[in-house]
């Protein structure tokens, strides 16, 4: 009898059972072949703006993506680094090899009981888990189980007329578990994703393309990385062109997508590259990043591409691309069409409002991405083992971490399609940055006991030290005293807004460790303060009336994705706007302030 059963070794999966560990629980992992732990199934990478934020915070609660990203990092950058820290985004490739013996090695320190099988029953006493029955006849009992199944649930791979069960290339589909699940009416319905094709990158012409170095500056995403661990390699930048688009339109009736055989949905903002071409048919090209997947290897992942075309017209595809026109293709695209939860039926800790001691976890929830489901398996794991254990649920506030908004978003307001974390899905996405992630989590960390000594330890001095910091920046000094025309005195909290100070500011103390979060505090201040009276606002104004004939697409700031949301649901005030699903705080502000400006 374990305390927390896990199944799944994914991304979540694997996050989940090492929380559950971390808070003290007996846990074991059940999945179908031990050495695909930590798989990265589609790109080599990890991160980018929401997305890095959210390992961020994985990290500052104790988690293992950050430190196995730093482990097999082999390009970091750093998106959106020209703007505001708010809204940049870390973001590593990594080797795909080094990745997931990372992952292993983590879960196996963590003391999780490793178990291969397939699940396909969960053991139930009226509403209550208490286990798993496995293909081979064997029960694993357990006082809480976590699903993580991913992909694999109920799944069917497709490419071109091809059709087999599978949740990855390679991979089986949990067939058995998927029916017991759509018996039990837990399923919602199915979804959709896919992967490009895998180019052998000793095929391409590298000078026909622009070179993307590394960072020069070194940086990690956890806490006690070093940014050096692995050589650093270039990525490269291409694009489709008009002789690319016309090969995917004479092929698309051909495309499983477009032939009917696929009914899910796919994740808006990672189409496929047939989906790109009929939907933006006005577009002279689609950018395409060509991503290396390992030190040791020549496989290039060339991100933007995705496609379930059938394979000779992706060879046609591919080499209809500039310094593409002599690329193999080592393993063509695919897409998988599989089951998933309605997240709305689980508690914020994501256990099932009406199956005690059963939690689900990750793509099963509808989300799509591995940071997502980084994020509820940790949610999931150390929830789970609160339940085992008797103690204390964890939750997460979103107005304190991306973890909440996610939790919130999933289980409040569901998802149509695959759900992507936007900094945009926040309304205080200002004061939830990547850089102070242990600033806002650490101290919830240390109340539960969840950091390893190492990172107790450095979870205690960055909050120590930025402590320190904001003490320095209140420090009043003379304007002079920066180079500047001025006489007055003023705290260095204030000077540092200043564009023609703010450099002088930085210099003078950029040897104080944290200063560089204390500052992008100090900074944002006046706008958390506005930021704070737009909400209150918004919510005096919840009566505020949409008229029947406004426009929504001629609201400034607003994406397609909010526009045709609320078209379709046709709202008659902003109350009603908010409880469109999938409608972010940010589509709301805009419409908000258009409204308001309209009636002045």
């Amino acid at each position: 009898m374990f305390d927390v059963l896990v199944i799944g070794g994914g991304h979540a999966g694997c996050e989940a059972a090492c929380a559950a560990a971390r808070r003290g629980a007996r846990v074991a992992l059940l999945t179908f072949r031990a050495d695909d732990l930590g798989q990265m199934s589609c790109n080599p990478s990890i991160g980018g703006v929401g997305k890095g934020h959210l390992v961020r915070e994985v990290d500052a609660m104790g988690g293992i993506m950050a430190r196995a990203a730093d482990c097999a990092a082999i390009h970091r950058r750093m998106l959106n680094a020209s703007k505001g820290s708010a809204v940049r985004g870390p973001r590593v490739q990594a080797d795909r090899r080094l990745y997931r013996r990372a992952v292993a090695d983590l879960v196996v320190r963590s003391n999780v009981t490793l178990i291969e099988g397939e699940a396909v029953a969960l053991r139930q006493v009226g509403s209550v888990v208490g286990g798993i029955e496995i293909a081979d006849g064997t029960t694993i009992g357990a006082k809480a189980v976590v699903l993580t199944t991913g992909t694999f649930l109920g799944a069917t791979m497709f490419r071109g007329e091809e059709r087999w069960t599978g949740g990855r290339q390679g991979g089986q589909a949990a067939t058995a578990l998927g029916a017991q699940i759509r018996e039990l009416g837990l399923a919602q319905g199915r979804l959709k994703t896919g992967t490009p094709p895998r180019l052998d990158g000793r095929t391409i012409d590298w000078s026909r393309t622009v070179a993307q170095p590394s960072d020069r500056m070194p940086w990690t995403m956890g806490l006690r990385a070093n940014p050096t661990a692995q050589p650093q390699l270039s990525c490269a930048i291409t694009r489709t062109n008009q002789r690319s688009h016309d090969v995917i339109r004479k092929s698309l009736g051909r495309s499983p997508l477009f032939a009917g055989a696929i009914e899910g949905r796919g994740p808006r903002y990672c189409p496929s590259i047939e989906d790109k071409v009929h939907r933006f048919g006005d577009r002279d090209g689609h950018q395409i990043f060509l991503e290396p997947e390992g030190l040791d290897t020549s496989l290039v992942y060339p991100n933007g591409i995705s496609t379930s075309l059938p394979g000779d017209v992706q060879i046609e595809l591919v080499r209809s691309i500039e310094g593409l026109e002599r690329a193999e293709i080592v393993q063509p695209g695919y897409a998988v069409e599989y089951e998933y939860a309605d997240p709305r039926r689980l508690e914020p800790t994501f256990q099932h409002r009406e199956m005690s001691g059963l939690f689900f976890a990750g793509q099963l929830n509808g989300t799509t991405g591995y940071e997502e489901a980084a994020a509820q398996g940790l949610v999931a794991g150390l929830n789970a083992a609160a339940v085992a254990l008797s103690v204390a649920a964890v939750r997460f506030d979103r107005g304190a971490s991306y973890i909440g908004v996610l939790a919130d978003d999933l289980t409040l307001q569901g998802v149509s399609e695959p759900y992507r974390m936007l900094t945009a899905r926040s309304e205080y996405r200002l004061h939830l940055r990547a850089d102070n992630a242990v600033s806002r989590l650490g101290p919830l960390a240390l109340e539960l006991g969840v950091l390893d000594s190492e990172q107790e330890a450095l979870v205690r001095h960055r909050l120590e030290a930025k402590v320190q910091a904001a003490g320095e920046l209140e420090v009043r000094v003379i304007g002079s005293e920066l180079g500047l025309d001025d006489t007055a005195r003023k705290p260095l909290s204030e000077w540092v807004r200043r564009e023609d100070a703010s450099a002088s500011v930085r210099a003078m103390l950029g040897h104080i460790a944290a200063i560089d979060e204390a500052i992008d505090d100090a900074i944002y201040a006046p706008y958390l303060t506005r930021q704070k009276d737009e909400l209150a606002a918004r919510s005096r104004d919840c009566e505020l009336a949409i008229p029947i004939s406004f426009e929504f697409d001629r609201v400034p700031g607003l994406s397609t994705e909010m526009r045709e949301r609320l078209e379709q649901a046709g709202p008659a005030d902003i109350d009603q706007a908010s409880r469109v699903p999938g409608i972010t705080p940010a589509a709301l502000s805009a419409l908000h302030f258009a409204l308001m400006r309209n009636a002045a």
